[in-house]
């Protein structure tokens, strides 16, 4: 088996194959809308709502009395009495149950939390949403034991901070090549080896480390204070300076078998669950930093005069403004809509948490660094050196470098799209897989062929008509109708889209990356403009017009994106680009590089760090 077969092979084994629950996202890939799984939006009851909100309110009055995110910026660092106040107030464990000690919040508020905080300080968000959305206490939640949530739920409630451990030096979006093992000794595991960017990992009491147990990938919690665990530096980034990761070393690790979260080899299954929900703390954070980038555009547009007249109304700059403001409205939208079918628990949203996570980190770069184009020098210049000579400290070029990791966090965009592609044509692989699957036999392709046969001579008729096409369809929408009218002619397009790619490339099709991110790019954007209208439907009773303005002008804007998508899949420079580049890599466009001088410090490209350097930060008394 070649290596690229290999690791096809362990992605498809912890992959959640079964659909046991209704999916908007799934059937929206499939040309089938079914608005009703997402409206009327699943409601929280009084109790619970209310108990949302008096969190919120006492993290907002922490926040604006006890935090001073230009000192972490400064510093790079949270401290320790921040960490502790944070404890006490629970936002350790604001979705573990009271049970456990947490509080027992929901998604929603959750996320609205870290909206919150994220406006205020990322780097602070990063360190809540790292230690509950994919440290110790999700996967226990999901996969522990009773004992295991007895043990260590409550010290997680309490603030012991947690890790999640899953990356290695030469090991990234291919778990396939984990080198870190887990051998049993007795009623022991032994760990040995290295994890790079363990966020949280420099101050953490818990970790969830995955470590090859034969031939398969477990998960383990493991005490961060256990003999032979090594924090061998703290890494520093382009943003988030606050964020406390390093590179990690197990050496002889010895772990009680009772720590195992589920069963040997579940490991990836686990982590992959794990952040079906767990992804939907970076929308939130997203939607936080758009929203605080509404305020400071609105602010400034509206006292910059320029020509006579205030910046925010010449169009170069309007267009810009329109576009951050229907944005954000879309972003907060979307992480509201994906939190609450979290809470519902009746739809499988592992797809609409994917493409949530995608949307808001790749929108959310772009109202970033549309702000820091607004305020042109003053969004260059650190909010240190605007507040030094006597204007307000506005850290726009922070927000947009803090912005800028969530693009890859729990997994790239590049990955997230692959992802998705596969869960959204599961449909078709399950009716002809064998026919695309390039190992398949001649026999094989040819039953595969029979059977498609059959199933899309009944499916694609029902893709050329349909509800989008009737004027009156939607009508309880109003102006938004039309749009929602478009959304569901988009789904049948889209899935008439693949089929032909799956027709014209067959087995092919898995390596076709630019088409099928195109294709999970307009499924991304049309779950955002059904977000948005369910949204902007709900809002209007207490709002008026103002939010359906809001979600007007975003569904036009995400509507000319779409058409662009739906152009380029047949019309693109795909090939070219893949040949040039394979020429690249070969050294045929070497010249291009004299010329130049590389700062970069001599050494190897990849290495696994050396040493025993311990550089654990522990929170003072």
């Amino acid at each position: 088996m070649t290596e690229y077969a290999q690791a096809r092979e362990v992605a498809e084994q912890a992959r959640q194959a079964e659909w046991e629950r209704p999916s908007f996202g799934r059937q929206l890939f499939l040309g089938n809308f079914r608005l009703d799984l997402v409206h009327p939006i699943p409601a929280l009851d009084e109790a619970a709502t209310k108990k949302g909100e008096d969190f919120v309110r006492a993290l907002r009055r922490f926040l604006d009395s006890r935090v001073d995110p230009a000192e972490i910026e400064r510093t790079a660092v949270v401290p320790d009495q921040v960490i502790r106040g944070l404890a006490t107030l629970g936002a350790f464990g604001i979705t573990i149950e009271e049970e456990y000690g947490g509080l027992g919040l929901s998604h929603l508020y959750y996320s609205r939390a870290l909206m919150l905080v994220g406006s205020y300080s990322p780097a602070l968000s990063a360190l809540l949403s790292a230690h509950q959305s994919i440290g110790v206490p999700q996967p226990l939640r999901l996969f522990g034991t009773e004992e295991q949530k007895r043990e260590f739920l409550p010290r997680c409630a309490r603030g012991e901070i947690s890790a999640f451990l899953l990356t290695e030096p030469d090991v990234g979006s291919d778990p396939a090549r984990l080198a870190t093992t887990a051998t049993p000794d007795g009623d022991e595991y032994v760990l040995d080896g290295v994890k790079l960017w363990t966020t949280n990992g420099v101050l953490a009491d818990l970790l969830v480390v995955m470590a090859r147990t034969g031939g398969k990938i477990s998960a383990f919690v493991v005490e961060a204070s256990s003999p032979g665990i090594t924090v061998q530096r703290r890494n520093a980034f382009m943003g988030l300076r606050g964020i406390e990761n390093g590179v990690t070393r197990f050496d002889g690790v010895r772990v009680p078998a009772g720590n195992r979260i589920g069963r040997e080899g579940e490991g990836l299954k686990i982590a992959l669950t794990t952040l079906n929900t767990g992804r939907l703390s970076l929308p939130a954070t997203c939607a936080g930093n758009a929203k605080w980038a509404v305020k400071v555009a609105r602010e400034w547009c509206g006292a910059r005069v320029q020509w006579g007249r205030r910046i925010g109304e010449h169009e170069a700059v309007a267009t810009k403004l329109a576009f951050i403001a229907a944005t954000a409205y879309a972003l907060e939208a979307v992480m509201d809509l994906s939190s609450r079918l979290a809470d519902d628990e009746s739809n499988d949203i592992r797809i609409e948490a994917a493409l949530a996570k995608l949307f808001a980190t790749e929108m959310a770069w772009r109202v970033g660094d549309e702000l820091v184009q607004i305020r042109g020098g003053r969004g260059y210049e650190t909010a240190e050196s605007l507040a030094a000579r006597g204007e307000r400290g506005v850290p726009a070029e922070q927000i947009l470098r803090d912005l800028r990791i969530n693009r890859i966090f729990e997994g790239s965009s590049e990955i997230m799209r692959l992802l998705i592609a596969r869960e959204a044509v599961d449909a078709h692989l399950s009716v002809a897989g064998e026919l695309i699957d390039p190992d398949a036999s001649r026999q094989e392709r040819a039953k595969a062929l029979r059977r498609a046969g059959a199933f899309y001579a009944r499916w694609l008729p029902g893709l050329v008509v349909g509800h989008g096409t009737l004027p009156v369809s939607y009508a309880d929408f109003g102006p938004l109708a039309h749009h929602l009218r478009q959304v569901e002619r988009s789904s049948r397009k889209l899935a008439r889209s693949t089929f032909y790619a799956m027709s014209r490339w067959q087995g092919g099709l898995e390596h076709k990356q630019a088409f099928l991110g195109r294709v999970v790019d307009i499924g991304a954007e049309l779950f955002a403009m059904t977000a948005v209208c369910v949204r902007a439907d709900e809002d209007s009773r207490d709002l008026g017009r103002r939010p359906v303005e809001l979600a007007d002008a975003f569904c036009r804007q995400a509507a000319d994106r779409v058409d662009a998508l739906f152009d380029r899949l047949w019309r693109n420079t795909d090939a070219q680009d893949a040949r040039v580049a394979r020429y690249l890599l070969d050294g045929r466009y070497t010249f291009l590089e004299e010329g130049v001088l590389d700062p970069s410090i001599d050494g190897p490209l990849i290495a696994s760090p050396s040493g025993d350097e311990d550089v654990r930060r522990h929170l003072g008394a």
